[in-house]
């Protein structure tokens, strides 16, 4: 693509988003093509050492494709690609489109039972993939290729004789997880990925001169959005090794060694390399996150923009994208922008109306980015896939995203959290993510989640630390109790060394370690002062014991690491009005959870010398 097309400033591009705009020709099956044509030497694809040029990209997918062909793979057809990140899945991608095909991207550490179901759940025809990687599971009537058997020098390396895709046709299929526990397939048209390819190239300027990286797994789509806007406009793909798309600080040195100018990184690790030193000169100028909620800003230091984004699979890749201020940005978390081009946001209540502006509600979006719907599964895809009205009266398909969120007086979009992700503790409903995002804020916590035990309801915090923070438990919670209702504090808090994710980028709670003395931060034991006799003090202990059926209780021992949780607080609180006719706060009993220091809070009370905080 030329820069008098997509040329001009970012944030000038991103005052036009949201609007409309003729499609252009944004087709990698024509684009590569050309590329081929006019720079025929031109780095496509670059792994290490492996360099791809844009002619030996198009050769090589014109014989797959051919070879697809003659195997019965044309258009209507699914064909699973079962590959490594590598310059060849980027090849058999690019061949499946030019056969006239649907490409099905698998990742590479799929569990066999999850292969097995989606090549039978999505009527995929072919499975290309590496000599020996489809061993251990069944492929049923689907036909295995793989491609170092292929007599691909037996056909000719020109284009199949077919005019392209046309709007209509699907481009690619990819597997999400479902609520019901079985994988649902998104169905994504050439229309589709080719306004989003229009807009990514409008928005963030990019020509040939760029050099992209690709660093998500590929069953997570937003690998199609780092691979196909940056062929489609000339420049160079570079694909990261699996060592260093998975650790912050080796995944910046090979950003700066490879003078990567445009990024995408899931959240999880792009706030890491937020707080990561950065030379005051880098060719990195724009870096994309998106994939779980964003609760850090860029500092002022920082000499690339961040850009955070937000979208549904279901709406290829990108629905809203804004970039991030840099600063503190007060107590609001980076907003997750406006709708992109050809794309509407509709933020509508329980009985699909538009809430008053500012108010919370459910997003669906509609316009260019809204999938065909759901493979094979016309149910589902009627539950999620509604007709809508928009402000003027007139109805339109929408896709229903389930997502909380509100708009803001700029007209930029605050994300709330999950309609389905809210829990109750105590009776009140909590937004996991309105605790992540002050957690995030503490000093030392470079990323963090907070999880719910459900063995009791309690929340827990998970944070990654900066090399030689130590923060204390107790004084985390006096942090967090400022700022959050005493049931939204976490009741332990665990350090790890990384947040698990799913392929696609997302927290992982599931995978998260459950609390243990390992693992969990120490807790500030405050100094005993006399006051506290040893009659009061063992009195208190008996009543932590018996709430939490112990035998013994030591002095020392803290509330909350031994299993105490918000409910059992209360009650403690509770047995002690009722044995000592004090009033001991649930505030008190974070800040202080030992049994010496709630002996001596209530010698305090007793005495009439204590404040009540």
């Amino acid at each position: 693509m030329t820069s008098d097309l997509f040329g001009g400033r970012l944030t000038q591009r991103f005052r036009r988003r949201g609007g409309t705009a003729d499609p252009v020709d944004c087709s990698p099956v024509t684009r590569v093509a050309a590329h081929a044509e006019v720079a025929p030497r031109r780095p496509a694809v670059v792994q290490g050492s492996t360099v791809l040029s844009y002619a030996e990209l198009q050769a090589r997918s014109s014989q797959l494709a051919r070879h697809l062909h003659a195997a019965g793979v044309g258009t209507g057809s699914c064909v699973g690609l079962l590959f490594e990140r590598s310059p060849d899945f980027v090849v058999a991608a690019l061949a499946v489109l030019k056969a006239g095909a649907a490409y099905l991207p698998l990742d590479s550490e799929v569990p066999a039972e999850r292969a097995t179901f989606i090549l039978a759940d999505s009527a995929a025809s072919v499975l290309l993939t590496h000599r020996g990687k489809a061993r251990g599971f069944s492929t049923g009537p689907c036909r295995v290729l793989e491609l170092e058997n292929l007599p691909l020098a037996t056909h000719g390396a020109d284009p199949l004789a077919h005019t392209g895709p046309r709007p209509e046709e699907l481009a690619y299929v990819i597997y999400t997880s479902g609520s019901t526990g079985r994988p649902k397939g998104v169905e994504i048209t050439h229309a589709n990925l080719g306004n989003l390819v229009q807009w990514h190239l409008e928005a963030f300027a990019v020509t040939a001169a760029d050099r992209a990286s690709q660093v998500a797994g590929l069953g997570f789509d937003a690998a199609v959005w780092e691979i196909w806007p940056h062929l489609v406009a000339g420049a160079t793909v570079h694909i990261a090794d699996e060592t260093t798309r998975r650790s912050p600080a080796a995944l910046r040195d090979w950003l700066l060694a490879e003078d990567i100018t445009v990024s995408f990184v899931p959240t999880v690790l792009a706030e890491q390399l937020l707080h990561a030193a950065w030379p005051a000169q880098t060719a990195l100028r724009i870096l994309l996150t998106g994939a779980d909620t964003l609760n850090s800003r860029p500092t002022q230091q920082l000499p690339f923009t961040l850009v955070n984004n937000y979208g549904p699979t279901e709406c290829t890749v990108v629905a809203t994208s804004g970039v991030v201020a840099r600063g503190t940005g007060g107590d609001r978390r980076p907003s997750i922008g406006q709708p992109i081009l050809n794309t509407t946001a509709l933020i509508l209540d329980d009985s699909r109306r538009a809430v008053t502006p500012g108010e919370p509600g459910e997003l669906y979006l509609a316009g260019a980015s809204v999938g065909k719907g759901y493979r094979n599964n016309p149910e589902l895809t009627r539950a999620s896939f509604v007709s809508v009205p928009l402000p003027s009266g007139r109805r339109v398909p929408a896709y229903r995203t389930g997502d909380r969120v509100r708009a803001l007086d700029n007209g930029e979009i605050e994300f709330l959290g999950r309609a389905d992700d809210q829990i109750k503790i105590r009776g009140y409903r909590v937004e996991l993510g309105e605790v992540g995002a002050w957690l995030s804020r503490y000093p030392g916590v470079l990323a963090c989640t907070v999880a719910v035990r459900h063995t009791d309801s309690c929340l827990v915090g998970y944070v990654v630390l900066a090399d030689g923070a130590s923060p204390d438990a107790t004084e985390i919670r006096h942090y967090l109790s400022g700022r959050l209702p005493d049931y939204m504090v976490p009741t332990s808090f665990v350090a790890v060394t990384s947040l698990p994710t799913t392929p696609n980028g997302k927290i992982d709670r599931s995978a998260l370690p459950a609390p243990g003395p390992d693992n969990l931060l120490p807790g500030h034991t405050p100094d005993v002062e006399h006051s506290a006799t040893a009659d009061l003090q063992e009195r208190v202990s008996a009543l932590v014991g018996s709430l939490l059926r112990r035998a013994e209780v030591g002095a020392q021992e803290n509330f909350f690491l031994l299993g105490g949780h918000s409910m059992l607080g209360v009650q403690l609180v509770s047995r002690i009005r009722q044995d000592f006719g004090v009033t001991l706060t649930l505030r008190q009993l974070f800040n202080a959870p030992t049994v010496a220091a709630v002996s001596t809070t209530v010698g305090h009370l007793l005495a009439g010398t204590e404040q009540v905080s």
